[in-house]
């Protein structure tokens, strides 16, 4: 179909379209983060399905990774931390933070994710990176 929609002379009305949207978004996080070391925002839009939980649905599978396209589209680095049991919600699974770095920040955004966890250990009850990972790098 992709191939199809650009070889039929579509490439103007959604290949074109497609880069600069993802310039926008690839600039405006990385305005953002020249402000700040990192950001942090929500992974999901719902808590952690349980464990061996298959998603059947469509819709909810495309629901479940639409916090996490900004940050594909961007190219920056990212991962995933636990985050707190969700207010109002009758689960006891947690709900995931996103935490995004600067473009080939990698060993800087997972310094940061460990001072999270460490910092939220106690009131999550995770552990953190191990200290000899860190330090290698």
């Amino acid at each position: 179909m992709g191939t199809y929609t650009l070889s039929a002379g579509y490439a103007d009305a959604y290949y074109e379209r497609a880069l600069k949207v993802r310039s926008l978004v690839r600039n405006e996080l990385r305005s953002k983060l020249n402000q700040y070391d990192g950001l942090l925002t929500p992974a999901v839009a719902n808590v952690a399905p349980k464990l061996n939980t298959e998603l059947r649905d469509p819709l909810a599978m495309y629901v479940a990774d639409i916090m996490t396209v900004n940050v594909n589209l961007s190219g920056l680095p990212a991962i995933v931390l636990r985050g707190k049991q969700a207010p109002g919600v009758n689960s006891n699974l947690p709900v995931g933070l996103q935490l995004i770095g600067q473009a080939f920040g990698e060993v800087e955004l997972l310094k940061i994710a460990s001072v999270f966890e460490r910092a939220t250990r106690q009131q999550l009850g995770v552990q953190s990176f191990p200290e000899d990972f860190l330090l290698e790098n």
